[in-house]
């Protein structure tokens, strides 16, 4: 690298550097740091285990975060004392060119975690997928997207539950509830919001017909305390059944599954997973309090867009992307316009590229 393009490079990054510093807030989370530091190392940090493992999610979360950064802030200056050396030193170049690359790769990745900073984005997610009309064909869709998610899920590390699985008749799923544990996992799965439209050659069509299929996803940030939504008691209508029976990942099949209508809103939500009713009643309760949040969410988009006077298409009911099998191969995300021709890829989980586009996009929209 010649010493004009090093120069360069060097400017060109602190200034990066400074825009990670604002954008993620780093003074501020140092000082939140500090007092999540004392509250860990306070002798009685363990007596309410809820909370501590709640505030230890925090702690850890900002110390990778302040980590990351401080590696940058570091690894800039060595590549800046270098730089004066390069010229004659034939080892400090080679070292400039290996910590070049890795540092384009951690601005890059921190880069990224800059975009995830709503307010619930570093919380888990309930994820559901229904399909449309269209019988067997839409239900086998849903049974792709949700080898999709558990594909992605696996390759970012996420722990994947499935809370509650209805089985199709002849094949597929009529609907499934996942919730899906790992760190930004709502917020990168919020992208996933919307109806997700399949084109292919139907293998259930005997004339080999193409088809138009359709599954709707709804994303719920999970809550890690109870008393940020408040359900009353007589809110309620509570129901215990026996499971549907063979389905999901360690579905149970005892008389100990859960559902819950919520009657003002009248959301549905069911357990099956575990193995009491009582721990199925509380993760129902859960997932319910995480669909009123969401609600809450979207009022608040709504009321954002309409001040704004952009529709963006992305509520519940909207087609947010194409997968098309078949005249060619080609995944379209509606929103951003990122695509990709490797479907193949997509369907095993490769999807983050669509999740990161439309952070970028919403960013974008908020800066307008």
């Amino acid at each position: 690298m010649e010493k004009y393009e090093l120069n360069k490079f060097i400017t060109e990054y602190q200034e990066k550097v400074e825009e990670l510093k604002q954008a993620l807030s780093i003074d501020s989370k140092r000082t939140v740091f500090k007092g999540l530091s004392d509250e860990v190392a306070d002798s009685t940090f363990w007596n309410d285990q809820k909370h501590a493992q709640t505030v230890l999610a925090k702690f850890n979360l900002l110390k990778n975060t302040l980590t990351s950064f401080d590696s940058i802030q570091n690894k800039l200056k060595e590549i800046l004392d270098l730089s004066s050396l390069a010229s004659e030193d034939p080892e400090a170049m080679e070292l400039l060119e290996i910590m070049i690359p890795e540092l384009r790769e951690a601005v890059s990745r921190l880069s990224e975690e800059a975009l995830l900073s709503g307010k619930y984005d570093a919380n888990d997610c309930i994820l559901e997928l229904h399909p449309g009309a269209g019988g067997t064909e839409s239900m086998d869709w849903a049974d792709m997207l949700y080898r999709m998610y558990t594909r992605f899920s696996a390759k970012k590390g996420f722990k994947l539950t499935v809370l509650d699985f209805l089985a199709g008749e002849e094949a597929g799923i009529k609907s499934v509830t996942l919730l899906i544990q790992g760190n930004y996992a709502y917020g990168l799965l919020k992208a996933e919001r919307g109806v997700h439209r399949l084109v292919r050659i139907s293998p259930f069509d005997s004339n080999a017909r193409r088809h138009t299929s359709f599954v709707s996803c709804d994303v719920s940030p999970q809550i890690p305390e109870a008393e940020e939504v408040e359900v009353k008691d007589e809110d309620l209508k509570i129901d215990v059944f026996h499971s549907s029976g063979a389905g999901g990942q360690s579905v149970n099949t005892t008389d100990s599954a859960v559902r819950i209508t919520h009657k003002p809103s009248g959301i549905v939500v069911t357990c099956q997973n575990e193995r009491s009713q009582l721990q199925n009643r509380e993760v129902a309760m859960k997932v319910l309090k995480s669909k009123l949040l969401e609600i809450e969410i979207k009022k608040q988009e709504e009321e954002m867009r309409s001040l704004k006077g952009n529709q963006m298409g992305i509520n519940f009911g909207s087609q947010i992307r194409s997968y098309v099998f078949c005249p060619y191969t080609l995944v379209k995300d509606h929103r951003t316009g990122y695509e990709v021709g490797n479907i193949q890829s997509v369907m095993d989980g490769e999807i983050e590229g669509f999740m990161l586009a439309y952070l970028r996009f919403m960013a974008g929209n908020q800066n307008d």
